[in-house]
């Protein structure tokens, strides 16, 4: 069920039977045809393992179940969207980014000090997100939230990409991050604490970069 974008703020799902996916709820602008949309309890894909495991780690995001057959128009908030086509990678985003995605992809959450140890755990509190992020792994397509739209950068083993934990959206393959002090500490004084750290990404694989410093 690929997504078309409608404009950098709107996408759209063609929704058919047999099969289904999962928005967050609100998220459901207009649609046409016969389409259903129930609040999910099952924590998508991932089963009601996956929803305890959500809400434990604070990643419990409502989602509504979409079926039936026709088209949805999805957007949020005005935020601009970006979709991401995934052919068997792991997507590490946060919950409340994600605006729809299919359900053929297995939902599930990460301890943030698996993908860096300590400084993994130090980049979630400093960038406001936590210790524990979503994942979708499988095949098929997400659709994430950002401020001012969103680029994409290749990651490789030579050239490892560093990225100011504000503007840090997701990331997908087999990456490793870190966080490190961007500044001396003089240069500090006077700073916010997102200029004061660089996120350095590095293996093989993509990160989302937003053209803000706002969080959602």
């Amino acid at each position: 069920m690929p997504f078309t974008a409608l404009n950098s703020r709107m996408v759209q799902a063609t929704i058919t039977p047999g099969q289904r996916m999962f928005s967050q709820r609100g998220a459901m602008l207009a649609y046409r045809g016969e389409v259903t949309f129930t609040p999910n309890i099952q924590g998508g894909q991932g089963g009601i393992g996956s929803m305890i495991g959500r809400r434990i780690a604070g990643e419990a995001t409502p989602l509504m179940t979409v079926e039936g057959s026709g088209t949805v128009m999805f957007g949020h908030g005005g935020h601009h969207v970006h979709v991401v086509d995934l052919t068997g990678e792991t997507l590490y985003v946060e919950a409340d980014r994600l605006l729809a995605f299919d359900g053929s992809l297995q939902q599930g959450t990460m301890f943030m000090g698996a993908q860096g140890g300590v400084m993994g755990m130090v980049r979630g509190q400093v960038t406001g997100q936590g210790l524990f992020t979503t994942t979708l792994a499988g095949v098929g397509s997400a659709a994430v939230m950002a401020h001012g739209g969103v680029l994409e950068l290749p990651i490789t083993p030579q050239r490892p990409v560093h990225v100011d934990p504000q503007a840090y959206v997701a990331h997908r393959g087999e990456v490793r991050n870190k966080l490190s002090t961007a500044l001396g500490w003089r240069d500090m004084v006077g700073r916010g604490s997102g200029e004061a750290f660089q996120l350095e990404l590095s293996g093989q694989g993509t990160v989302y970069v937003q053209a803000s410093e706002e969080k959602l």
